[in-house]
C-alpha cells in the first residue's frame, strides 16, 4: 500500500515536501495514485503542533493562526482531468491518543459572547475520548477529517479571491490570501493561494462528521490529477462545530479513488456530494435514545423579529443549550466546548415565515452515570 507519512513532532514548514496549508493549483504533488489503489495518509493536527498536553489557555493567545490547517498531499490521481467527478472512498480512520478542544478569541460561532481563551485536553483510548477538564463526559469515536478536497483551477482560485474580497468590502468576514506562515513559502504561490478556513467548490474545510469510515465523497475535478489533500483530523464533533474546534487530533486516513469521467461537467455538479451505505455512527448514537433539545427562532434578544434568519435561530438554540448546561453545573466555557464536540444543530423548519426553527440536540449518554 502506498502511504504519505509525516513527523507530527515537526511543523509543516519543516517538512514542506509532505504538504501545504493553502490551496493552489501549482503545488507539487507528493505521490501518485491510480484509481482503485489504496493509500494511507497521515495528518498533523489543525494547529500544526502548536497545542500539546502542556498548553495552557493563555498560551492560545500566542498561537500563529496563519499555520492553520496543515494538509498532507497533494495526491496526483492518475487520469483525473477537469470536468471529472472524483469519488473518494474513506476506508478507515486511525485516531491519535491526544486531542484538544479550544476556544480562540475572535473565532467561533459565538465569538462575541466568548472573548476569553479556553482549552479542554482529551485522552483518546479504547474508542472514547475523556477529559479532566470536562469531568464525567465520555465521547465515542466518530473520527473523520475536517479538511478534504482537491486543488482549485487558476480560474476558480481567482474568482474566489475576487468574490471574498468583495464580501469583505461589504463588511462580511473573509480571509484574503496571506503569505505569512504559508506552505509552500515560494512565490507567487504564497501570496496567491487560498486560505483553508472556508469550504468551497473544491471541498476543503467541510467539517462534515458523516464523512467518517465508510463514506464516499464526490468532488468536482478542476485540475489535471485532481491534487487531493486532507488534514484537520477530528475524533468527534457535533454538527455545527460551534466553538470553532472539535476534538482535534493527529491521525491517519485510508482512501481509494474512483473516477467518473466528465460527470461533473456533464451534470453541472458545482459542489461536493457524499453518500454511504451504512450508519456513520452506531444508530443509538446517531439518533440518541436519550437527549435534551433546545430551540431557536428568528427573534433577537431585544424581542425584535428578523425574517427567515436561520443564523439567528441557530445562535438562539445554541445559547439556550449553553444556559441549560450551566443550569446542570457546567461553566459557560465548558458548556460551549460540550456543544462543539457533541451537540447537533439541526434545521427543523424553513417555511413558517418569519421564524425559522433550529434545534440543538444534546445526547445524554455522553455523561457518566
Amino acid at each position: 500500500m502506498k502511504s504519505i507519512t509525516v513527523d507530527d513532532h515537526k511543523a509543516l514548514a519543516d517538512e514542506p515536501q509532505k504538504g501545504h496549508n493553502r490551496w493552489h493549483e501549482a503545488i507539487t504533488p507528493v505521490i501518485e495514485a491510480a484509481p482503485g489503489e489504496e493509500i494511507e495518509i497521515q495528518t498533523r493536527d489543525a494547529f500544526d503542533g502548536q497545542i500539546t498536553p502542556q498548553t495552557t489557555a493563555q498560551d492560545l493567545l500566542a498561537c500563529d493562526l496563519n499555520r492553520v490547517h496543515p494538509l498532507t498531499g497533494p495526491v496526483f490521481v492518475s487520469g483525473a482531468e477537469p470536468g471529472d467527478l472524483l469519488e473518494v472512498e474513506i476506508r478507515d480512520m486511525k485516531p491519535a491518543g491526544f486531542g484538544y478542544t479550544v476556544q480562540v478569541p475572535g473565532f467561533g460561532f459565538l465569538r462575541d459572547a466568548f472573548p476569553e481563551p479556553y482549552i479542554a485536553k482529551w485522552t483518546i483510548k479504547d474508542g472514547f475520548a475523556q477529559s479532566a477538564d470536562l469531568p464525567n463526559v465520555q465521547i465515542p469515536d466518530g473520527a473523520f477529517v475536517g479538511v478534504i478536497g482537491v486543488a482549485p483551477s487558476r480560474e476558480l482560485r481567482e474568482r474566489v479571491t475576487r468574490r471574498e474580497a468583495e464580501l469583505a468590502a461589504r463588511g462580511g468576514l473573509a480571509l484574503p490570501p496571506e503569505a505569512r506562515g504559508a506552505v509552500p513559502a515560494t512565490e507567487p504561490i504564497a501570496s496567491e493561494a487560498l486560505r483553508t478556513i472556508p469550504p468551497r467548490e473544491n471541498g476543503g474545510n467541510l467539517d462534515i462528521k458523516q464523512l467518517s469510515k465508510g463514506a464516499r465523497l464526490l468532488l468536482p475535478v478542476f485540475v489535471e490529477g485532481a491534487l487531493f489533500s486532507v488534514g484537520d483530523a477530528h475524533f468527534a464533533q457535533g454538527d455545527g462545530e460551534a466553538c470553532g474546534t472539535a476534538i482535534e487530533m493527529c491521525g491517519a486516513i485510508l482512501v481509494s479513488f474512483t473516477l467518473h469521467k466528465g460527470e461533473a461537467g456533464r451534470r453541472g455538479i458545482r459542489f461536493p456530494r457524499f453518500l454511504r451505505n451504512d450508519y456513520y455512527f452506531p444508530p443509538e448514537l446517531a439518533v440518541p435514545r436519550r437527549f435534551l433539545a433546545t430551540t431557536g427562532m428568528s427573534v433577537r434578544a431585544d424581542g425584535g423579529n428578523e425574517s427567515e434568519d436561520t443564523t439567528l435561530s441557530a445562535r438562539n438554540a445554541l445559547l439556550a443549550m449553553i444556559d441549560l448546561l450551566v443550569e446542570r453545573g457546567w461553566t459557560r466555557q465548558q458548556a460551549y466546548a460540550i456543544c462543539s464536540v457533541a451537540v447537533d444543530l439541526k434545521i427543523s423548519e424553513l417555511v413558517d415565515v418569519p421564524n425559522m426553527v433550529v434545534s440543538a440536540f444534546l445526547p445524554l449518554d455522553i455523561f457518566g452515570q
